[in-house]
């Protein structure tokens, strides 16, 4: 038996816009793509907060994920992530105690550092650019104070919130979450989605500091992982420039929403190392290609979970790559 079959599958929707369509036809896919891997058992489906950029529609995160909640059943729903220095953590209790409240047993809130946005915008937030540099651990435990049971002498509470105990993941692409989280003994997740350079450090990091807690006696690790899957290689990767192409647009400075995929990219070799940076983790392959790579990356990290991050232009090409993900980590158990 392949070590994928112990391994839990999970889905990352950055709530991609693709162009010429809308906020609107995303939401409308969100709700289509986790109403599908439902049906196919993935155990997770996360939203991010971005703000002011032009291809991702999830600024309001908790909103969405009560969206995508109330039309699913059973997976598990949340944020990957909320960036806490955005927010007073009272108000991320609130929203996630009432999340948590509508939907018990279901919602998850994984917590990052990152503005998820340019600098104007973090003045438009009123969020200090230091903000999560040297505060976060303050900030997590002013939140986590709120989720809890309440203390006989605590002022403030969070209503509804308090004594919910939403399951907190930390988030990050480098070390600094990974010794936190272990520190705390919750569950970490790392983002080689975007950010794979760090992934081995950190996931050393945590497991050999990993403290055990009333959440976790153990480690437990989620990495997300780029997957473009299709019927052959050559489609797959002839499908991937739509995500390629995202990037590449990321380091123009140009709009990133998802463009209509190409037989070949107008790019520099040092654009084309560039994209390749951010997406060295992407396994990128008909079922065969997929299988194998997938078995490798996943003995590589000995991760406990892994977060699927799927970008097509086309929705349906997008719920074909789960469903092939799927069979294959439903074949790993013969």
């Amino acid at each position: 038996m392949s070590q994928l079959a112990n391994t839990a599958l999970s889905v990352l929707d950055l709530a991609p816009i693709r162009q010429g369509g809308s906020a609107e036809e995303t939401f409308r896919n969100s709700v289509s793509l986790a109403q599908r891997t439902e049906q196919l058992g993935y155990t997770r489906y996360w939203l991010a907060e971005h703000h002011n950029i032009a291809g991702i529609a999830s600024a309001a995160t908790a909103v969405l994920i009560g969206h995508v909640a109330g039309q699913t059943s059973t997976i598990r729903v949340g944020s990957g992530g909320i960036m806490l220095p955005n927010h007073p953590p009272l108000v991320i209790a609130e929203q996630f105690g009432t999340l948590e409240t509508l939907y018990p047993g279901r919602i998850d809130l994984g917590l990052g550092r990152a503005p998820g946005s340019d600098g104007a915008t973090m003045q438009a937030m009123r969020r200090n650019a230091q903000a999560g540099v040297d505060d976060f651990p303050h900030l997590l435990n002013e939140l986590r104070s709120y989720l809890t049971d309440a203390d006989p002498q605590q002022r403030v509470k969070a209503v509804p919130g308090q004594g919910t105990h939403v399951p907190i993941w930390l988030l990050g692409s480098s070390g600094y979450s990974a010794q936190l989280a272990a520190k705390l003994g919750l569950p970490f997740a790392f983002a080689a989605q975007f950010a794979p350079g760090y992934l081995f450090e950190a996931l050393r990091l945590y497991r050999d500091n990993f403290r055990p807690s009333e959440h976790l006696d153990k480690p437990h690790a989620m990495v997300g992982l780029p997957i473009i899957a299709a019927e052959s290689d050559a489609m797959a990767h002839y499908l991937a420039t739509t995500s390629q192409q995202k990037f590449l647009s990321l380091i123009r400075g140009k709009p990133t929403q998802s463009l209509p995929p190409v037989e070949q990219l107008d790019w520099s070799p040092m654009e084309r190392s560039q994209v390749s940076q951010f997406l060295g983790a992407a396994i990128i392959g008909g079922p065969n290609t997929v299988k194998a790579e997938l078995e490798a990356f996943q003995a590589r990290t000995g991760a406990d979970e892994l977060m699927i991050n799927s970008d097509f232009y086309d929705h349906a090409d997008r719920l074909r790559s789960y469903e092939i993900v799927a069979g294959i980590a439903r074949s790993s158990l013969n």
